[in-house]
C-alpha cells in the first residue's frame, strides 16, 4: 500500500518538524465476540462477506509543529475512517486518508488531531490479534506492534523518536478483564489506564479477554531509604491454567529485578509488571513496559528438559533488561536497533548466570545463540551491528542474528576489553543522561569512553561498523624436547569482509590426565593482525588440544590444528570442561557448514560422543545439528545410511539413558525426528498405543504428537488417526500439531492442498501458516516437493505484494525449495534474482539468504562425497 513503508528520511523530516505532547486512545472491542452469522474464524466479520471484523478506535493527539503552516502526516492502517478533525476543523476522510496515512496540512504551532476509525482485528499477529480458543470458544485479544503496527490499532506518528505519554481507555465485553501498560480499573463499563511515561508507539500494549490471572508483588528498599513496590501479574488462556507454573515465572522475575536494581542504579520506572502468555504469537516475547507479552509455548503442557526452563528464564530477563535498554532509553531510528537488542541479549545471559539457578547460561550462549550469529554473519545479507535501515521493511528483517546474538557477543567481548565495572558504570550514566529520550551509537560510546578510558571509536569501527566473522587458528611449533617453542594465533577473514579485528582471547592448552582431557595451561592475549605470538605459553609441555577462544571471550570461528583435530576425534567426550566441550562442538559444526569437515564425520562424532554430553541444552543442539547435517550437508547417496545410523544410535541411547531423565526424553524426541525404517516406525506406533514401553518414559500428549509426525510423514497415520488424536487433545496446541501432521502426509494431493492453503488463500492464521509449512517440508519427500520449485518462483512476488509482511516472510522463507538441493534449483534461484533486480529489497534479501544456504549445502555435500573415508 502506498505510504505504508515509512522511510528513514521521512521519519527524520517529521521528527524535525513535530513533537508530541500526548495521546488519548479509546478502543471499543465489544465487537470481538458474538455474531448472528457465526464466528468469522479470527479476522472476518462472520457474515459470509469476507469483510474484516472491525473495532472502533478514536485517537486524540496533541502535538506541536516547529514551522506553523507546514504539512505532515499521521499513520493509520484501517479499513475505513469515519471522521478526522484537526484543530477543530473537520477534514474529509476520503480526501486526507489513503489507507495508510492521514495528510495534515496547514499545521499550527500547537495542534490537536482527532481520528475516529474502524480498525481491523488481526489474524496474523500484527496489530490487535483476535484468537478463538477451539477448546471452549472463548475469544482472546492482544496487541503486537514492533516495528510499526500500532498504526493498525490507533492513529499515531509511528516512529520511535516521537515519544509521548499515552492514556488508554477500552470498552470490552462485560465478563472480560483488560490490561494495559499502566494500572487500570473499570468504571461505568470502561477500562481506564494510568497515563504512561513518555514511550514510543511500538511498545504500547493492550491485552483483553477471559485470561487466567495470577498476582504477586516485589518490594525493594532503595538507596535513598524509600521503598519500591512493584505489583506483579502473570496471565494465560484459561485452557493453559492447569499447566501454568506462575510461581517459577515470578521467581525468575524477582531475581531479575534484584539483579538489575543492583547493577543499574535506576529504579524500575513503569509501575506494575505484568507478563502475558498469549496465543499465536509471532515472536518469543515483546518488552511492552508494564505488560510484557510472551508466546504461550513457554507454558509447558508436557515434560520438557531444563533447557526449556532456562530458555524461558532467559527470555524473561531479556525482556526485563529492555525496560532500561529500549523502553527508558530508545534508539532514534532502527539503524541503532542494536542499542536495545544486543544489550538485552547480553543482559539476558549475564543476569541468568548471575541471579538464577541457571548458572551454566554462558554455555547455552556459546552453543546456541552464537550459532545463530555465525550463520547470519556469513550470509550475503550480513551487515554491521549498526545497520543501514532505509525503511520499515528493512527494519522488520533486521531482527536477526546480527542485531541480537552477534551484538551480544560483541558486548561480551567489550566487557573483557574495558572491564565489567566500567561497562556497568557506563550503562548507569547512559540511563540517567538519556532517560525517556532517544539515542544514537555515539551517545553510548561517549559514556563508555568516560568510564573506561579506552578508545571506543576504534573499537566501534572494528566491531560495530564492519560486518563478517574472523577465524582464529592455532599454530604450534615444538622444540627438540617436545615443548612449545612458539604458539601463534592466525587470524583470517572472508574475502567479502576482509576486516581483521582486535580480539581479547584466552588460549587453553589441554592434554590427557587420567583418561580426561584437562586444561593445564592458559594465557590471555590481545590478538591483532594476521599473526599474533602468545609468548606466555612458550616452554609449556606439548598440548594435545589447543583451544584459541577458551572461555568464549570473543566472537570468532574457532579452527584447530591437525593435532587438536585428531585429539577431538578420539577424545571429544573426554573433555572435562563443559564450556570448552561446547565450544569444540560449535567449532566442528562451523567446519561442517564451511565444507571443511564431511557431514558423515560430524554425524559420527555425535553418535560416539553425544551420549556422554552432560549439558542437556548442548545435547539438544547436537541433535538439531545432526538432523541438519543429514538433510542438507550429507551426500545424497549416503543419506539412507546416515538415517539408519542416527536412528540406531538414538534408540541405543534412549534405552541406556537413566529412566525418567531429561536425557531420555531428549533421545526419544531425537529418535522421532530421525525414524524412517519400519522397525523404528513400529516402535513409535507401539509406544503410542501402549503396547511397548521404555522404562521411565512417559508418553504425554506433547510426546504423542512428536511421535505422530514421522508416522504421518511415512504414511502410518492417516487423516482418521489424526482426527482421533485431535479429539483426544481438542485444544489450540492440538490443532496446530494436527495441521502440521496433516500437511506431512506423503501424498501429492496433500501437498497440493497445503500449497493452495498457503499461497492461494489467506484463511489460515499466522500459527497455522507456520504449522502447515513445517508439515509440508519433509526431508523424506523430496520427490513430492519437486513440482513446487517452479511454482515458488512464480508466486513470491505476488505473495509479498498482497500479504502482510509477517505472513509474506513465513511463506517466502518457509516454501523456498531448500530440500530440492541441486544445481538446477540454484540456477532457478539465480534466474529469479537476475530477472527481479527491482523487486523489493526485503524480498530479494530473503531469496538471497535462501540461495546462500542452498549453495552452502551443495558445497557441504561435495565435501562429504569427496571425504567420505572418515578422515578429517
Amino acid at each position: 500500500m502506498p505510504g505504508e513503508n515509512l522511510s528513514r528520511d521521512e521519519a527524520r523530516e517529521r521528527a524535525a518538524l513535530l513533537s508530541v505532547d500526548g495521546y488519548d486512545v479509546s478502543l471499543d472491542v465489544r465487537s470481538a465476540i458474538g455474531d448472528a452469522a457465526g464466528d468469522g474464524g479470527g479476522g472476518t466479520a462472520g457474515d459470509g462477506s469476507g469483510a474484516p471484523r472491525t473495532f472502533r478506535s478514536v485517537t486524540t493527539i496533541r502535538f506541536r509543529c516547529s514551522e506553523p503552516g507546514a504539512s505532515s502526516f499521521a499513520d493509520l492502517i484501517a479499513p475505513s475512517v469515519t471522521a478526522v478533525s484537526l484543530n477543530g476543523r473537520d477534514l474529509d476522510p476520503g480526501e486526507v486518508f489513503d489507507g495508510a496515512r492521514i495528510r495534515l496540512d496547514d499545521l499550527a504551532a500547537e495542534n490537536e488531531l482527532v481520528v475516529d476509525a474502524r480498525c481491523a482485528y488481526s489474524r496474523t499477529g500484527e496489530g490487535l490479534h483476535r484468537f478463538v480458543d477451539p477448546e471452549d470458544g472463548e475469544v482472546y485479544l492482544y496487541t503486537q506492534y514492533e516495528p510499526a503496527d500500532a498504526r493498525r490499532v490507533f492513529a499515531n506518528f509511528e516512529q520511535p523518536d516521537l515519544k509521548a505519554p499515552f492514556r488508554f481507555e477500552v470498552r470490552a465485553p462485560e465478563e472480560w478483564v483488560v490490561w494495559g501498560n499502566g494500572a487500570g480499573e473499570r468504571t461505568d463499563g470502561v477500562w481506564r489506564f494510568a497515563e504512561t511515561k513518555p514511550i514510543s508507539t511500538y511498545i504500547t500494549c493492550v491485552v483483553a479477554g477471559p485470561y487466567h490471572y495470577v498476582t504477586d508483588s516485589y518490594t525493594r528498599e532503595l538507596g535513598d531509604g524509600t521503598t519500591l513496590e512493584i505489583p506483579l501479574g502473570a496471565l494465560c488462556r484459561k485452557g493453559l491454567a492447569p499447566y501454568f507454573d506462575a510461581e517459577d515465572v515470578f521467581l525468575v522475575t524477582k531475581q531479575g529485578l534484584d539483579f538489575f536494581h543492583d547493577h543499574f542504579d535506576y529504579p524500575y520506572p513503569f509501575g506494575k509488571y505484568d507478563q502475558a502468555f498469549v496465543p499465536e504469537y509471532n515472536l518469543g516475547a515483546m518488552e511492552n513496559p508494564g505488560l510484557v507479552t510472551f508466546r504461550e509455548e513457554y507454558i509447558f503442557r508436557g515434560k520438557v528438559t531444563q533447557a526449556s526452563y532456562e530458555a524461558r528464564a532467559n527470555v524473561i530477563l531479556h525482556e526485563m533488561a529492555h525496560m532500561w535498554f529500549g523502553d527508558l532509553v530508545t534508539m532514534e531510528w532502527w539503524d541503532d536497533l542494536w542499542l536495545k537488542e544486543s544489550f538485552a541479549d547480553f543482559m539476558g545471559s549475564f543476569s541468568l548466570v548471575g541471579a538464577t539457578r541457571f548458572t551454566d547460561g554462558w554455555i547455552t550462549f556459546a552453543n546456541r545463540r552464537k550459532a545463530w550469529a555465525y550463520r547470519a554473519d556469513q550470509l550475503p545479507s550480513t551487515h554491521p551491528v549498526t545497520a543501514d535501515i532505509r525503511d520499515l521493511q528493512d527494519a522488520k528483517l533486521n531482527f536477526d542474528g546480527i542485531t541480537y546474538a552477534k551484538g551480544a557477543s560483541v558486548l561480551k567481548q567489550l566487557v573483557a576489553y574495558v572491564g565489567q565495572d566500567a561497562f556497568l558504570e557506563g550503562a548507569r550514566r547512559y540511563f540517567k543522561r538519556h532517560a525517556y529520550g532517544n539515542t544514537r551509537l555515539g551517545d553510548l560510546l561517549s559514556v563508555l569512553g568516560e568510564t573506561s578510558g579506552r578508545d571506543m571509536a576504534g573499537w566501534s569501527r572494528s566491531w560495530l561498523q564492519t560486518a563478517g566473522v574472523n577465524s582464529l587458528t592455532p599454530q604450534v611449533l615444538l622444540d627438540a624436547e617436545g615443548r612449545v617453542d612458539e604458539l601463534a594465533v592466525l587470524q583470517e577473514a572472508a574475502e567479502s569482509h576482509p576486516e581483521l579485528r582486535p580480539h581479547r582471547v584466552a588460549i587453553g592448552l589441554y592434554r590427557r590426565v587420567e583418561g580426561r582431557l584437562v586444561r593445564y595451561a592458559r594465557a590471555e592475549a590481545d590478538v591483532e593482525g594476521p599473526r599474533t605470538v602468545v609468548s606466555e605459553l612458550a616452554g609449556a609441555p606439548a598440548p594435545e588440544l589447543v583451544l584459541v577462544n577458551d572461555e568464549d571471550l570473543t566472537y570468532c570461528k574457532i579452527r584447530f590444528d591437525e593435532t587438536s583435530l585428531a585429539a577431538l576425534r578420539e577424545s571429544l567426550g573426554d573433555l572435562s570442561d563443559p564450556l570448552a566441550r561446547a565450544l569444540c562442538w560449535s567449532a566442528l559444526w562451523n567446519m561442517t557448514r564451511d565444507a571443511l569437515l564431511p557431514a558423515r564425520d560430524f554425524v559420527d562424532l555425535v553418535l560416539r560422543f553425544a551420549g556422554r554430553e552432560t549439558d542437556i541444552g548442548v545435547l539438544q543442539m547436537l541433535h538439531a545439528w545432526a538432523d541438519s547435517a543429514l538433510a542438507h550437508y550429507a551426500a545424497p547417496d549416503w543419506r539412507p545410511a546416515g538415517e539408519r545410523l542416527l536412528a540406531e544410535g538414538a534408540l541405543a541411547e534412549l534405552r541406556s539413558a537413566e529412566p525418567g531423565s531429561e536425557h531420555q526424553l531428549a533421545w526419544a524426541r531425537f529418535l522421532a525426528s530421525v525414524a524412517s525404517g519400519p522397525a523404528d516406525l513400529d516402535l513409535l506406533q507401539e509406544l503410542l498405543e501402549g503396547s511397548a514401553k521404555v522404562d521411565g518414559l512417559e508418553v504425554d500428549q506433547e510426546l504423542r504428537w512428536a511421535f505422530l509426525e514421522p508416522l504421518a510423514a511415512h504414511g502410518r497415520a492417516d487423516e482418521g488417526v489424526l482426527a482421533a488424536e485431535l479429539a483426544r487433545d481438542d485444544t489450540a496446541s492440538g490443532k496446530r500439531h494436527q495441521v502440521r501432521c496433516l500437511a506431512a502426509r506423503p501424498s501429492a494431493e496433500v501437498k497440493a492442498q497445503a500449497w493452495v492453503q498457503l499461497v492461494e488463500s489467506d484463511a489460515l492464521s499466522n500459527a497455522l501458516v507456520e504449522a502447515t509449512i513445517a508439515g509440508f517440508q519433509q526431508p523424506s519427500q523430496r520427490e513430492l516437493l519437486a513440482p513446487y520449485a517452479e511454482k515458488y518462483f512464480a508466486v513470491i512476488g505476488r505473495i509479498w505484494e498482497q500479504r502482510s509482511i509477517q505472513i509474506a516472510m513465513h511463506v517466502v522463507k518457509g516454501l523456498f525449495p531448500a530440500l530440492l538441493d541441486s544445481p538446477e534449483t540454484l540456477a532457478a534461484t539465480d534466474a529469479w534474482l537476475a530477472a527481479h533486480e527491482s523487486a523489493p529489497p526485503a524480498l530479494r534479501r530473503l531469496v538471497l539468504e535462501a540461495r546462500d544456504d542452498l549453495a552452502r549445502g551443495l558445497r557441504g555435500q561435495a565435501c562429504d562425497a569427496a571425504g567420505g573415508s572418515g578422515a578429517f
